[in-house]
């Protein structure tokens, strides 16, 4: 934006299809153009007819290469020659790195010391120099912004940009151009890029379209900004590529005339949605990959009978993580659990209940006694069992035939 303007510049007019359009030529044959599939399975659960954009599969894994390609290729040689620099600890530093490195491009992330190693590694192994400063995301972004006067090298943010946010606006553009019938995208949010260009693109091409923004309940940061709440942000959440506590600001602009409505999604929506496309569609997605479908299955009655466009925005989850994730879901399903009983601490006492298990056809995963730290007697003992079971109604019958049999059985409860 011209800062010489005498005329303040409208919110539809800080991004534009134009600049998407133009965003797509550019970036043409250097990004996959990912497919957007119809999924019968997640539409009959869903109660609507469910599209989803796989941007899991670019070569970083993640929506973030467009983005950023789209920036370095409106750099002048001067730039290019000096190099850029960006802080992130995330896929915005992969996407940097990876397509700053095929054009000859220097790039630096700055990182705080507290990142995972393997996002270094990443980052490294796809061309970047990985600079660490700072506890925290808001040191290492300073940091970066002392670098860039420092060496005089152009800095490319994950999303306050307009080039930036064009670039991602290209996820719609060929979405709508695969399903044209689609009349509804549900966007994750964090700092607004993505939103923005996907919705400028798509406002413009099929104006009665509906836009729906999502984020992470512990951070619901634009949502405040644009709702004017003031809930908190903060915690460990599973969509840690959205997790952003100051939003951006010309992000935020071209939000505000744009989301139809915003949603937030608890940490086990999540979670659940990731395993079903896993389970479903064979795909991983990270936590905020499957922040579009959690909304959708949380809030059937706003999508149901709709054409529902949904963005897995990326896969890059740590695979610990992705297990305990698979794991949880399993236990929620009640296909694991972990029964815990008061037993009288004598022979005996523990073959009993394993012949209640055997009749109910119930693996025993693990047994776990708790002789010492406990509110019982001397000779009582408390018996945690985990086990697999075919459903829950399997289980049920377990806990109910332990009951009738006198014992005292609860089942460890997952949050």
């Amino acid at each position: 934006m011209d800062s010489t303007a005498t005329k303040p510049v409208a919110a539809r007019d800080l991004l534009t299809i134009a600049d998407v359009r133009a965003a797509a030529e550019r970036i043409a044959g250097a990004v996959v153009r990912t497919s957007t599939d119809y999924s019968r399975t997640l539409s009959a659960i869903a109660g609507c007819d469910v599209w989803l954009k796989f941007e899991n599969l670019q070569f970083t894994a993640a929506y973030k290469e467009r983005g950023a390609l789209n920036a370095l290729l409106q750099l002048s040689d001067q730039q290019r020659s000096r190099g850029v620099i960006a802080a992130s600890a995330g896929n915005h530093a992969q996407g940097l790195s990876y397509h700053g490195t095929r054009l000859g491009v220097p790039v630096t992330i700055v990182m705080p010391r507290t990142t995972p190693t393997v996002k270094v590694m990443q980052t490294e192994q796809v061309g970047g120099k990985v600079v660490l400063e700072g506890e925290t995301f808001d040191e290492a972004y300073a940091h970066a912004r002392r670098l860039e006067a420092e060496l005089g090298l152009a800095f490319v943010h994950p999303f306050d940009d307009p080039a930036v946010a064009a670039g991602q606006g290209t996820v719609a553009l060929e979405m709508l151009e695969d399903v044209p019938e689609l009349d509804m995208l549900v966007i994750p949010v964090g700092g607004g890029g993505l939103a923005s260009g996907m919705g400028t693109a798509a406002r413009a091409i099929k104006p009665e379209i509906g836009l729906i923004g999502v984020e992470a309940e512990l951070f619901p940061s634009m949502y405040n900004v644009l709702k004017g709440t003031q809930y908190p942000c903060g915690g460990d959440t599973l969509a840690e590529g959205i997790a952003v506590k100051e939003p951006g600001l010309f992000t935020s602009k071209v939000l505000a005339d744009l989301l139809d409505d915003f949603l937030l999604v608890g940490e086990s929506d999540m979670e659940g949605a990731l395993a079903l496309l896993l389970q479903i569609e064979k795909t991983v997605v990270e936590g905020a990959g499957a922040a579009g479908l959690a909304a959708v299955l949380a809030n059937p009655d706003k999508f149901k009978g709709r054409k529902v466009g949904i963005v897995l925005s990326g896969g890059n989850i740590d695979t610990r993580l992705l297990a305990n994730v698979l794991l949880r879901d399993l236990a929620r399903s009640g296909r694991l659990a972990r029964l815990r009983l008061t037993l009288q601490d004598r022979p005996g006492a523990l073959f009993k209940v394993m012949e209640e298990f055997n009749k109910h056809n119930i693996n025993i995963i693990e047994i776990w006694h708790q002789r010492i730290f406990t509110h019982l007697p001397a000779k009582g003992l408390i018996t945690d069992i985990e086990c697999e079971a075919r459903d829950k109604d399997q289980l049920d019958a377990l806990v109910a035939s332990l009951r009738a049999k006198g014992y005292d059985v609860s089942q460890v409860e997952l949050n």
